[in-house]
């Protein structure tokens, strides 16, 4: 499984690497090859080549610097979309892919355009904290997703939603809906990060890869593992919340 991490160096807020440890322990845990590689700014790189692509979190100051960069290989992301490379968003990654994002300083920044989704931005200075807990259907993968959102960007006419609110507010405040999938591509808000404490989630992202070589692959297919401490982490968010 190849792997590339894109502005590891800029955009790894809230320890987005933990997504990147994640998928690979798991990976190797079950036998299956798995090669990280990055892409930072200016660099050459063809990520069609590669099973997933990456990209975490930043503050404004870190999306902004990157955009002219993101925009000039907005025609390679679409060629390794079209080739079925998966594509997994947190935050500011899952902002970029849409119309566009509206900064705390009210400057408008322009996105890939894949979508119809935008974001606008909190108005006073208010932001979406705290633990989050969202009902997703992957696919068939009925799964309970839990994480941590601090974002003031309000994320609207987003068409397929990744799952229903349980718990937060989500793409917006009073949303009753969080994040972005349809097939092609994860996007959410969740920190925490977000694979350690969802390993189901993490499962899905790893056999969504594996299909671009292997398009018979299933979810199901996989070994499955243990996840003892991946459960308690589950369980004292879900005591915490009183769900």
């Amino acid at each position: 499984m190849k792997v590339v991490w894109m502005y590891h160096d800029i955009m790894d807020l809230y320890g987005d690497k933990g997504n990147m440890m994640v998928l690979k322990k798991r990976c190797l845990d079950r036998g299956i090859p798995f090669e990280l590689d990055t892409c930072g700014i200016g660099e050459e790189k063809d990520l069609s080549e590669y099973d997933l692509i990456f990209l975490g979190g930043g503050a404004d100051k870190e999306q902004i610097s990157l955009i002219p960069d993101l925009l000039s290989r907005k025609e390679n992301i679409t060629k390794a979309i079209d080739e079925k490379t998966f594509v997994l968003l947190i935050c500011g990654g899952y902002q970029l892919f849409g119309q566009y994002y509206i900064a705390a300083n009210n400057e408008k920044i322009s996105g890939l355009q894949f979508y119809d989704y935008y974001t606008d931005t909190g108005k006073a200075g208010s932001r979406c904290i705290g633990n989050v807990v969202i009902d997703a259907n992957l696919d068939g993968l009925k799964t309970r997703i839990v994480g941590f959102e601090n974002h003031g960007g309000q994320t609207l006419n987003v068409t397929h939603p990744l799952g229903k609110v349980v718990k937060g507010c989500g793409n917006s405040f009073n949303a009753g809906y969080e994040g972005f999938y349809d097939g092609k591509i994860l996007g959410t808000y969740l920190h925490g990060p977000l694979l350690p404490k969802n390993p189901e989630v993490a499962d899905f992202v790893i056999s969504k890869a594996l299909q671009k070589r292997n398009p018979d692959f299933k979810y199901s297919d996989l070994k499955p593992l243990e996840d003892k401490f991946e459960k308690m982490a589950r369980e004292a968010v879900f005591k915490k919340l009183e769900l």
